[in-house]
């Protein structure tokens, strides 16, 4: 390889690593697989990198990922259960476990002063707004169990309690530091049984 070929091995290896949790070793063995591998499996690679990225938007209503404006669980499913969590990945997560069939509401992100999130920052104005046209019953505050996660839920159960809705969180099913996304089925489906009121 010449040097031109060496720079853009590692442009494409650089951009692996910025994946989470993919350090520079993982990140070179991703880059040598698509250099050694078919054209074909590059540009189809590429191609679904691109097609994810233009298709695939967040719904408007609850904040999901979405094909459409508005995703297929807040098509079929009530308003009368919300249950809210941080990331979209993590509404995968309460999927899996097949123990919720009620709606959500994504945050983007959790209040974390120390990063300067504060709660103007995520979708606490929009959540406010779907519980103000009087169909949720109650609140679900599926934030992960850390810090911040916490102080989010504590923040939000107290702006809605005024509301006269009913506001839990998820029991200790998960262990303090827990991210929602590892967590398996089991101790989701435990989690939603046993929540709580606040």
């Amino acid at each position: 390889m010449d040097a031109s070929n060496l720079e853009s091995l590692d442009r494409l290896t650089n951009e692996f690593s910025k994946l989470p949790g993919v350090g520079k070793k993982t990140a070179a063995r991703y880059a040598y697989f698509i250099v050694t591998g078919t054209k074909e499996g590059a540009e189809a690679f590429a191609d679904a990198i691109l097609d994810a990225k233009k298709s695939i938007r967040f719904c408007s209503n609850c904040g999901n990922f979405s094909s459409g404006d508005v995703c297929n669980i807040c098509k079929t499913r009530g308003e009368e259960t919300i249950c809210v969590v941080k990331e979209p990945k993590d509404v995968s997560a309460i999927e899996k476990a097949h123990a919720y069939k009620g709606s959500y509401h994504v945050l983007h992100g959790t209040i974390n002063p120390l990063a300067n999130v504060a709660p103007k920052d995520i979708k606490i104005a929009e959540l406010l707004s779907r519980i103000s046209k009087g169909q949720t019953k109650e609140v679900i505050l599926a934030t992960s169990p850390d810090v911040e996660g916490e102080a989010t839920a504590m923040y939000i159960a107290s702006l809605i309690k005024p509301h006269n809705i009913k506001v839990t969180r998820l029991a200790q099913g998960l262990a303090a530091g827990t991210q929602l996304e590892f967590a398996d089925e089991v101790t989701i489906a435990r989690s939603l049984a046993d929540r709580r009121t606040l």
